[in-house]
């Protein structure tokens, strides 16, 4: 089956659909903004409209009950969803979606012979359809106009028109035989419907040309499955479009639920679900040789214990009662029916080994075998004719038999009023209680879809009465209406709550992926208009389904379970979450009672049409009685890339593990961890970490853009980086805040301070406007003490990290403990630990709960090894934190060594980073050996470490030039000094002694200029810095060293740094700092007019206004003289100097204009004289120093 051509069609066909229904509704004067009124000179006969067209549009004869038809159709739903432009979208996509539906069911009835006459194409490959060619053929009974109107439409050659009714007339005479498919198009759908078969740009054409016939043709390669495929591909567009909407917290509503969750699942999953449940059960009671070598994907039960073997053969006894007819399985969210198609093969297969007729059987399959519930009508459609179309393979006569498969649409209770109960138990007050019983468990049904619980009721008394309603004859007229709508919606209604309340055999679904998150928030009961409406989708959830509430998947997973008999079976392919989260623990403790026979594990990418690692499934097969001891069979597909490569896979056995669910619960959680191994699950049977740790959560001050900065913001000298308790915190306001990061082993992420003034009088009283207590200060006496910290969302793995003398929260948990303290560290940062978290929580949200329940076992013959490797760790790591601006105990740049060549400064500065990399690599790798020895986890893990998740820095060229780079600009502002180590200024007072090797610029302004116009600017205060540290014997070859690493433009070393300067720094630096950048950049805009370089500590009310007239206004006078001349070359010079100096005058008068634009900006800031608070931190700031006195923002800085 060519799947890329069935969705490009699908895709275009429905936005085609929409195009030429739109258009036709169009030239009724109905469109998106509104519904035109007939003219006044129309007659009842004959209705105008101005359509904007010269001509008045036309509407006649049975086209005028139509259009009304439409009309009113349009105003119900803009009434219901208080939205015209929307309701007309409704209505034109259900317009676009039946016809298609049609077209497609048309196709695959003509391509497998079902129809007496093609209808879309001709048996002979011609273009004209055979309907076209030979209409009588068709099997379709003409009335004498009817022929008349066919003959004149040949003679005139008006072939288009004759198809388009013909096809009409085909559509209605299969709404005989098909009645849920083909709805009778007399209406407002006919009106619209644009059909042609000559248009190559046509649906037709298309669909004729494009698909595979082979594809439709079952004695091919061609299934009925096709069907739902289309429908999956039809409905791409609006799923993403509901998604989009999501991303901007557009709640999904009950109307977009299956878009949203329609998902076609793979042909190989279906039988594997089937062939282990339907087939299983049959098995059980009637061994066949025969019929299980037809299943493929059938799962031989794993070797047994004898008292679970006994077990077993009961169940067994009870299987062989159980005859062809008695079976009963169900699809609760049957979709386009793929499932239900499945289990009608399987299930032909066992009524043909107990003897019974093809025809026989596919009668008694359809009646008695398989059921099926969705929400979404469309999808029921689309079921319903793939099951007709399945019994038709073996039943010639099936679709003029009468028969209706057990298949419903979800509907809910609003036909059943009080006076149709009434009406329909005339006095029986039973009768009554169950209509009110199945209205009130019906209410809002459309909403909540097959999770409803329906209590069981006498339906067969309720079938019957309706049956003797049908039969009646009524005399009035509201007994007549009564009656009508008893035997079309209460009769439907109450075989759907039938369904919905007996049990089955089986169940097998693939249901809805979809968080709870996505739907509306509950309501406010406490509103008047709230207070008495049902429950919508998130509060029924909530109420009947509380431990499996996060997702619908896991409310059906529960909903499933209730709807099997006991020891039926439970086959299902949801996401895998279910089975790790510590939001499924309780619906796991419910699967406990339950057996799990077998499951293939699959991951992510088990579905081709899903890309990513978003959607992680697992298929599995439960049976519903729980026995002590049973070994399921799982297949381990996760690390399979590809939905048929997962597939071979199966097929081969590979990655078979055999396991004991009892087993799962000894680990914290229960996750099912099919795959660990005995010594693994031995493991937990050890202490807990928690029995020698404290694991807690710290301060979450619920408001970081008050509370919290990077260190490199705020004044230095208010930071107090040694506090040991709540004694230290009444001096300075900023304390160290551990609050997660990224991936980084043993050390780092230093780099955030949270204000703790006071121990933390402010932020602990901080309240919401409601005046409750907002913050939280969680565990405080923990606060600045030695402890190990880790992040808690994470975007790779766990990696813990030594801290002291901080405060923690926010994103970072942390733990804490009296003794062991390294060795734990070791331990949880080692593969036994990731191997542990794998199964017990395998996300990237790691939970104190997670950290606590790990298996520690203490080994004091080996700490005497392990504690020194955990120094050493915490130790390289550190060096290598510490070595880069980022730090609060950097002192000095790597690259500054006392060597000429900043090439050879490099070289040693690689080989240092090589060595604590090799150094830090080999130790991690000891400790593995050692834990994996401790766990007996040999036949497990390895203990190598893969050089990506060795976390120190190896020496980068670009990247390390680039921060000598940053560390010259630092020096250039006094931030720091070539005479001491650390921070030489960064807030206070300022100390000129300090500087003696390089002098800092004394007015905190470095031009960024294209071209050298200043003796300070950046370029040549960065030359001098070399000159000052390398000598200026290697200068030239140190400039040629770094502009290479920078890999700039420009014709020198000077020019493709100043390139540099003038196009990256302040992107690089504003990436180093986060967002955070301490050195800001007054920028005039593209033309590169006007660019310089300020330090925010060394910020005062005048800085904006000297970088107005020392250095803009001066560079303006600079423009202008250098413009003047340049006109002299040009009147004056020759060839190619007139050309130069042109451009250059070009340029120069672009970026003079520049500036004086520039001037009128800033002046207005310059007059304002804004000063900054370095404890506002830089968002602050940032928007404070560009903000007029009159509240205006004006852009002078580089945008962060």
């Amino acid at each position: 089956m060519n799947k890329t051509a069935l969705k490009n069609f699908a895709i275009w066909a429905r936005k085609k659909l929409i195009s030429d229904i739109t258009y036709s509704a169009g030239l009724l004067a109905v469109n998106e903004n509104g519904i035109g009124e007939p003219l006044p000179q129309s007659r009842s006969d004959l209705q105008l409209f101005d359509i904007g067209t010269k001509d008045y549009a036309e509407v006649k004869g049975e086209r005028i009950s139509q259009r009304n038809s439409l009309v009113s159709a349009i105003r119900a739903k803009a009434e219901e969803l208080d939205n015209y432009k929307v309701a007309f979208e409704y209505i034109v996509e259900e317009v676009a979606y039946t016809w298609f539906n049609r077209m497609i069911a048309i196709r695959f009835m003509e391509v497998n012979g079902y129809l007496p006459i093609r209808v879309l194409s001709s048996e002979s490959g011609k273009h004209e359809p055979d309907i076209v060619t030979t209409p009588f053929d068709a099997g379709l009974e003409f009335t004498g106009e009817e022929s008349d109107r066919i003959y004149e439409l040949r003679d005139n050659n008006r072939l288009e028109e004759l198809f388009r009714m013909l096809f009409i007339r085909e559509c209605n005479h299969l709404h005989d035989i098909l009645p849920e498919l083909f709805e009778a198009t007399n209406d407002y759908s006919e009106l619209l419907l644009s059909l042609s078969y000559t248009d190559k740009d046509g649906v037709v054409f298309h669909l004729v040309n494009d698909i595979s016939e082979d594809d439709f043709n079952i004695e091919k390669e061609g299934q009925v499955e096709i069907i739902g495929w289309m429908y999956q591909y039809y409905n791409t567009e609006p799923k993403d479009k509901v998604f989009a909407a999501l991303k901007k917290n557009v709640k999904i509503t009950k109307e977009n639920i299956p878009a949203a969750t329609q998902l076609f699942t793979p042909h190989w999953i279906v039988r594997y679900m089937v062939e282990n449940s339907l087939g299983r059960l049959w098995i059980e009671g009637h061994p066949d040789d025969d019929l299980r070598q037809c299943w493929e994907y059938y799962l031989d039960e794993a070797e047994q214990e004898p008292q679970v073997q006994a077990q077993l053969e009961e169940i067994r006894a009870g299987c062989r009662e159980i005859s062809p007819e008695d079976i009963r399985i169900i699809d609760p969210c049957m979709g386009s029916g793929h499932i239900l198609v499945y289990a009608f093969d399987v299930l032909m297969q066992i009524y043909s080994a107990q003897g019974y007729s093809e025809r026989d059987a596919a009668k008694l399959i359809v009646e008695k075998n398989l059921w099926g519930l969705d929400i979404d009508r469309r999808a029921y459609q689309l079921a319903y004719f793939a099951v007709m179309m399945k019994a038709r393979q073996y039943n010639r006569r099936i679709l003029t038999s009468g028969i209706k498969p057990n298949l419903f649409v979800i509907d809910d209770n609003r036909a059943l009023t009080p006076e149709i109960i009434a009406y329909i138990a005339n006095g029986d007050s039973k009768m009554a209680a169950d209509l009110r019983s199945i209205s009130n468990d019906l209410t809002n049904a459309r909403e909540y879809g097959s999770i409803i619980n329906v209590q069981p009721v006498d339906f067969s008394g309720l079938i019957e009465r309706i049956g003797i309603i049908a039969e009646s004859d009524e005399l009035n007229l509201i007994a007549i209406e009564n009656k009508r709508i008893v035997c079309e919606k209460i009769l439907p209604l109450v075989k759907q709550a039938q369904v919905l309340a007996q049990k089955y055999d089986v169940v097998c679904t693939n249901p809805p992926y979809m968080g709870t998150s996505s739907f509306p928030a509950p309501l406010n009961r406490k509103k008047e208009d709230d207070k008495y409406k049902p429950l919508n989708l998130t509060e029924y959830i909530a109420k009947n389904y509380f431990d499996s509430k996060s997702d619908l998947f896991a409310v059906f997973i529960e909903r499933c379970r209730n709807l099997i008999k006991q020891n039926g079976y439970q086959a299902m392919i949801t996401q895998h979450a279910w089975m790790f989260l510590s939001s499924y623990e309780k619906l796991r403790e419910k699967l406990m009672l339950s057996t799990t026979v077998n499951m293939a594990h699959l991951g992510a990418r088990a579905f081709d049409e899903i890309g990513g690692e978003v959607v992680q499934t697992t298929a599995f097969v439960e049976r519903k009685a729980h026995m002590n001891g049973y070994k399921g069979t799982y297949a381990r597909l996760v690390g399979i890339v590809g939905e048929n490569e997962k597939r071979d896979a199966f097929l081969s056995h590979q990655n078979l593990y055999v396991s004991c669910a009892d087993n799962f619960s000894k680990i914290p959680g229960m996750p099912v961890a099919y795959w660990v191994s005995v010594n693994t699950i031995n493991a937990f049977d050890k202490p807990k970490l928690e029995s020698g740790v404290n694991a807690v959560k710290g301060l979450d001050t619920c408001d970081n853009d008050t509370f919290v900065r990077f260190w490199n913001e705020v004044d230095i000298h208010n930071i107090n980086f040694s506090a040991r308790s709540s004694e230290d915190t009444f001096e300075a306001k900023w304390y160290p805040y551990c609050k997660g990061g990224g991936y980084s082993k043993w050390y780092g992420f230093m780099d955030k301070v949270v204000d703790w003034k006071d121990d933390g009088n402010i932020l602990r009283n901080l309240r919401d406007s409601n005046g409750k207590i907002k913050s939280r200060p969680q565990n405080i006496r923990y606060y600045f003490k030695e402890g190990l910290t880790w992040s808690t969302i994470t975007s790779y793995k766990l990696s813990l990290r030594y801290m002291n003398h901080c405060i923690f929260g926010g994103g970072g948990s942390a733990m804490f403990m009296s003794s062991n303290l390294y060795y734990n560290l070791c331990f949880v940062n080692s593969k036994v630990t990731e191997y542990f978290l794998s199964f017990m929580n395998p996300t990237l949200n790691f939970l104190v709960g997670d950290i606590l329940g790990l298996p520690i076992i203490i080994d004091e013959s080996k700490k005497e090894v392990v504690e020194p490797l955990a120094r050493n760790n915490i130790n390289i790591s550190k060096i290598d934190w510490d070595s880069f601006e980022p730090s609060w105990d950097f002192k000095t740049h790597p690259l500054l060594k006392p060597v000429p060549l900043i090439s050879e400064a490099f070289a040693q500065w690689s080989d240092e980073c090589e060595k604590r990399f090799t150094r830090l690599k080999s130790n991690e790798e000891e400790l593995n050996r050692i834990f994996i020895d401790i766990y007996g986890l040999q036949d497990e893990l390895t203990p190598e470490v893969e050089e990506k998740d060795v976390t120190v820095r190896r020496a980068d060229l670009t990247r390390d030039i680039k921060s000598l780079v940053s560390y010259a600009v630092g020096c250039m502002f006094g931030r720091y000094s070539l005479d001491s180590e650390g921070l030489a200024y960064a807030g206070g007072d300022w100390d000129g002694s300090k500087y003696k090797t390089f002098i800092p610029d004394p007015d905190n302004c470095i031009p960024v200029t294209d071209e050298e116009y200043f003796r300070d600017d950046i370029v040549v205060r960065f030359v001098d810095f070399i000159r000052t540290v390398y000598g200026a014997d290697t200068l030239e070859e140190n400039l040629t060293f770094i502009a290479d690493a920078l890999g700039t433009r420009g014709n020198t070393s000077r020019e493709r740094i100043r390139n540099y300067f003038l196009n990256d720094f302040i992107k690089d630096h504003i990436k180093m700092y986060q967002k955070r950048p301490i050195y800001w950049m007054f920028d005039s805009g593209k033309q590169n007019g006007f660019r310089a370089l300020v330090y925010m500590h060394r910020w005062n009310a005048d800085t904006t206004g000297n970088v107005r007239v020392e250095y803009l206004h001066k560079l303006q006078r600079i423009y202008e003289n250098e413009i003047r001349q340049s006109q002299d070359v040009a009147e004056t010079g020759s060839g190619r100097e007139v050309s130069a100096a042109q451009k250059r005058i070009e340029k120069l008068t672009k970026q003079l204009k520049e500036t004086h634009d520039f001037d009128e900006k800033i002046a207005h800031l310059a007059l304002s004289r804004i000063d900054i608070d370095l404890d506002d931190g830089v968002k602050v700031n940032y928007e404070k120093v560009q903000t007029g006195d009159d509240g205006k923002k004006i852009e002078v800085l580089t945008k962060i």
